[in-house]
Order: structure tokens, then sequence, then C-alpha cells
């Protein structure tokens, strides 16, 4: 008998074909942090999307990510629709999976990304929500004697309300960050990217009373801590703590069940815009990498458009 051929071996491209697709889920998301840069929160929304990709991809036919096409995408997108998910949802949902297919271009498992040819779901102009100044004022008045730390809840709300930083950015301050008698403060943002915000006197009073007279005996329980804002136990206040203690105090004052610790940020973007603020400081001032992110509060302030049309006007 003439020898049996052996099989030709199988090809590098042709073993990436076969491969479990989950097996580039860690080293993309090694890309994000490493490379891009990306906070932990936007970490953690972008897993929890390509997780959700790959499971459903891992029940459809067996194919190779070469061999995804529109048809294929298109089905995914209707399966996230099934799930009654908002269409902002939906767009970050592909936005995650776009970066994804990048990624796997950058790697050479790609020779080209289908997944950027996808549209976007068109989306609404949803208009952020906001208090009035007087209402903030009222706001950062209603931590009381019945809160554990009244000082430490008003320093938070003045904080944020002078600074328009998030949530994040806030419970993430050290200490050593705060430059009280220079009225600044030094934040990380998205993406790691430091900026300078300005304190008010409000905010710097406010904080001064917290570090004087609560800071200490908190910090008694935890020495090593280096955060601005600690809880009973002395360790650095969580996101959730911040939310709860927003929700409180607006309660107290009779604002909507709406508000947030978003709201905030909003109020203060868009006082900043009625009192003349240019939008490209409001930009910086903010941590937008875009400037369309900052445009949605020019349809926000109608006060100041009204005023504009009041004054150029022939028939103002």
């Amino acid at each position: 008998m003439p020898p049996r051929k052996k099989p030709p071996a199988k090809s590098k491209f042709q073993a990436r074909k076969n491969a479990d697709p989950k097996v580039h889920l860690a080293p993309y998301l090694n890309y994000l942090e490493a490379e891009c840069g990306m906070a932990h929160n936007t970490l953690s929304a972008y897993r929890s999307d390509i997780v959700q990709f790959l499971d459903w991809y891992c029940k459809q036919k067996p194919r190779a990510f070469s061999d995804v096409d529109l048809k294929f995408l298109s089905k995914y997108l209707q399966h996230l629709n099934k799930r009654k998910l908002a269409a902002t949802t939906i767009a970050r949902h592909l936005a995650s999976i776009k970066l994804f297919f990048r990624y796997l271009v950058l790697e050479g498992i790609l020779a080209e990304s289908v997944a950027d040819l996808v549209n976007s779901p068109k989306l609404w102009n949803y208009l952020p929500k906001v208090i009035s100044p007087e209402k903030v004022n009222e706001l950062l008045m209603a931590p009381c004697k019945r809160d554990r730390y009244p000082l430490r809840d008003r320093a938070i709300l003045a904080m944020m309300y002078a600074t328009g930083c998030r949530v994040s950015e806030v419970v993430n301050l050290p200490l050593s960050a705060i430059k009280l008698e220079e009225g600044y403060a030094r934040c990380i943002g998205k993406g790691n990217k430091e900026r300078i915000v300005s304190l008010n006197p409000v905010a710097v009073a406010a904080v001064e009373a917290y570090l004087n007279h609560e800071r200490p005996h908190m910090i008694k329980r935890n020495q090593a801590e280096q955060s601005l804002f600690l809880n009973r136990g002395g360790k650095q206040l969580s996101r959730i703590m911040v939310w709860n203690i927003v929700k409180k105090n607006a309660a107290r004052i009779g604002c909507s069940k709406e508000v947030s610790p978003h709201t905030l940020r909003h109020s203060f973007a868009t006082h900043m815009m009625a009192g003349g603020a240019e939008i490209r400081a409001l930009q910086e001032l903010l941590g937008h990498a875009n400037i369309r992110t900052t445009q949605v509060y020019t349809h926000v302030d109608h006060s100041r458009l009204k005023a504009v049309h009041q004054m150029y006007h022939p028939r103002g």
C-alpha cells in the first residue's frame, strides 16, 4: 500500500478561526485598561457588554469572527431590541462591539471590521434635568444634626455643585488634591485625564468645616486612608453612599425623586452657561472629550437665548 499522506497542518489563521471566541476577552480588557486608559467604571461597562455579546455569539451557529457580516450583527441588535432595552443602551452595546472588532483588527485576527458599517440607533436628544440656583442653596443647607456627618454631606454637595465633577471623581479625590487656600482641586476624570477644577468660597468653607470637625474623628479608625471623603469606618466613601446623600437631602427640600448626583453636574453646567461661560471653557471644566457632549447645555439654557434675542433683535 502506498504510504498514507499526512493531513496538512493547520495554519495560524485557521487555528484562530477554530479558537474559543472568549479567549480574546481578557487580552481585550487589558488593552482597554493599559493602552486606552479607560477608567474602572467605563471598563466594567465595556466588559459587561462584550460578555453579553460573546455569550449570545456562542449560542449561534459556529462561525469565525472573519465570517461575521452585517446580517449577523443586525440579528444581535434585534436580540437587544427584544429585551426592550433603551435606544441609548443599545447604542452603547454597539459602541462596545465596534471597539472590540477594531481590537481584533489591530491584533491581526481580522483583516477589517464589518462592525464599523453598522449604524447606531437614532437617539432622542434628552435634555438633562436641572434645579434652580435657589433650590441648590436649599440643598446645600439641607444636611442637619439628625445626620451622622452633616458637615461631610454638606461638603460633598457643595463640592459637586462648585466643580461639576462626576460622583466617581469626587469619591476618588485624595486629600492631597485639595488646595483650599488657592481655591482649586485636581481631579482625575475619564481616561485618567487630570484637570483643574475651581472651588468657590461656599465649597471652601464647607470642606474646611468637615476637615476641622469631622474627618479627624473618622480617620482615627484608618490612619492610612488618603481619600478626602470617608465613611464612618474611616474608608473611602462609595458612589452609592454619595447617591444616598443626594437623594436624602433632595427629598428634604421637596425636589423630584429624579434628582441624583448627576443633576448637580447638569445644574452646574446650565448655570455656568446662563452666566455667560463660553462652551469651550465649559467643555474643559466638565472634562468632556468631545464638544458635542457639552453642546446639549446650549439647548437647556432658554433664559439666555431669550435675553440674547431681546438684546439683538430689532423688534426685541
